[in-house]
């Protein structure tokens, strides 16, 4: 459990802006970079604040770098209307008229897909998220079926949820939720994602054991993190 302590006050901009919590699961001290732009420095549970600012005084080169790289992610439209481009399939396309489609029932196109609206002006975000969610719990749950026969891992229930800070996650019980979004992902980082949660089920922590198994069934696991991280943010994860 996480309990914030005030802010850090002191130092320059990247200083001012630190949030410190202790957490009693943690061993060691942390600097994260979360995706508002907020640091957040980890005090162990019999570590103190006074040793967390220490640490993190000497990871502010690492800091400034880390916010730096976080400004350069590429960032999804807020309002899609037609002509913006938004993330389908892995592509950034652009949303377009289907040109073929009655005046009484307009359609768009992200790539070669159509999409029924129920108008063209205005911010079509809802409407199309709908439809991509209505894909995600059809398209995800016969792929994770369909992963799990293959490495033989039982699976008892795949979820598809909107969850909106993690990708993917899964219960010792055998149950897999996955992130509705990743539809709007290349397959091969919507398969990583299923595999990785099925060897959560073999290995149900980070070891290098569960990274060797993920290794084994998803070859390209590490693309496919690089790529969660340069356009995950186009997602708004």
């Amino acid at each position: 459990m996480l309990s914030p302590t005030p802010p850090d006050t002191t130092g320059d901009d990247d200083a001012t802006r630190i949030l410190f919590e202790r957490s009693h699961r943690a061993r060691n001290y942390r600097l994260t970079l979360r995706r508002d732009g907020v640091a957040v420095a980890t005090i162990p549970a019999r570590g103190s604040e006074r040793e967390a600012r220490r640490f993190v005084n000497e990871h502010l080169d690492w800091l400034r770098r880390a916010r730096a790289r976080q400004r350069r992610r590429p960032r999804g439209a807020e309002i899609w209307t037609l002509g913006a481009h938004v993330l389908w399939r892995g592509a950034l396309c652009v949303i377009e008229r289907a040109g073929d489609a009655p005046a009484d029932r307009p359609a768009v196109l992200l790539g070669a897909e159509c999409f029924r609206v129920a108008r063209l002006d205005g911010d079509l975000r809802a409407t199309l998220e709908a439809h991509f969610q209505r894909r995600a719990r059809v398209e995800l749950p016969a792929r994770a079926w369909q992963l799990a026969c293959e490495t033989r891992v039982p699976v008892r229930e795949v979820a598809v949820r909107n969850q909106r800070t993690r990708w993917g996650s899964c219960s010792s019980s055998g149950v897999i939720s996955l992130n509705w979004r990743l539809v709007q992902t290349p397959g091969s980082v919507r398969d990583y994602i299923i595999y990785h949660e099925l060897m959560h089920l073999k290995e149900m922590n980070h070891s290098p054991r569960f990274w060797a198994r993920v290794g084994e069934v998803c070859p390209g696991w590490r693309d496919a993190e690089r790529w969660l991280k340069e356009n995950g943010s186009l997602l708004g994860l």
